[in-house]
């Protein structure tokens, strides 16, 4: 656990020496502080659209921040001749796994909390409440989602060949997931087999991340969750993440790392 918590923690530092979260950060609170001082019509219940624009915000950057810096991990360490060095010291590639995974998953989750807090003061200053419950069960659940977008980079890190080529990857099939991946059993009721048979296996093979997007909750200041199925969600995130670690781990077992 030591090696583990080590290699995590050079990665948290890695990400608050670069400039990625900064930068993000910056554009997302300039953007929902022009929109904050807007006054359309006086309408108090303008502040929805405010909400939600910020939280789209929030997503879009942890997003980024999550695929980009995952993806660049194993590479990086290959590239600077650091990976021999680190496997060399009493360091499994497991525990490298594990590590740069909790590193990465911390990373966002730091980031998250930092959004996160921003969004709760702009909130509050036009709101004047805080729903602490409910932010933390849309902040948990988006921050689970990050760990399952996390080990899947982590995979396609040990996969594909350069970063740039499995960040774009990843975007492609996390913004698949997200905006269609919903509606698979629906598109495989128009279908004849054996393609139906294979759409519905797609259906409930992926993770469906648009689970874990509760925006709304937030925005419209709804009832929280139960806890039960905000226990079981987190399971739900929990399992492919180990899915995908696990798949990691088998393709780094066999992959040479000069």
């Amino acid at each position: 656990m030591k090696n583990i918590s080590a290699v995590a923690g050079v990665v948290i530092k890695e990400l608050y020496r670069r400039k990625d979260f900064y930068v993000l950060f910056i554009v997302t609170i300039l953007i929902c502080l022009v929109m904050a001082s807007v006054n359309i019509y006086n309408d108090a219940h303008i502040v929805r659209y405010l909400k939600e624009i910020c939280l789209d915000l929030i997503w879009l950057a942890s997003l980024v921040i999550a695929i980009t810096t995952t993806a660049r991990q194993i590479p990086a360490e290959r590239e600077n001749r650091t990976l021999l060095p680190l496997l060399a010291k009493p360091l499994t590639r497991v525990q490298l796994i594990l590590g740069k995974f909790m590193g990465c998953w911390l990373a966002c989750g730091l980031a998250l909390l930092c959004f996160y807090l921003f969004f709760g003061a702009l909130s509050a200053s036009r709101e004047h409440e805080w729903p602490l419950l409910n932010y933390f069960q849309a902040g948990m659940l988006h921050w689970f989602m990050l760990g399952i977008i996390v080990a899947f980079a982590l995979l396609g890190s040990l996969i594909f060949a350069a970063p740039s080529s499995n960040s774009t990857i990843c975007f492609v099939i996390i913004g698949g997931i997200l905006f269609v991946a919903r509606h698979l059993d629906q598109v495989a009721l128009t279908l004849g087999e054996p393609l139906r048979t294979i759409v519905y296996w797609l259906y409930f093979m992926i993770p469906h991340l648009e689970l874990f997007d509760v925006r709304d909750l937030v925005v419209h200041n709804w009832p929280l969750i139960p806890w039960t199925y905000f226990g079981l969600a987190l399971l739900y995130a929990a399992f492919y993440m180990g899915i995908f670690l696990i798949g990691a781990r088998l393709v780094f077992r066999r992959k040479a790392v000069n």
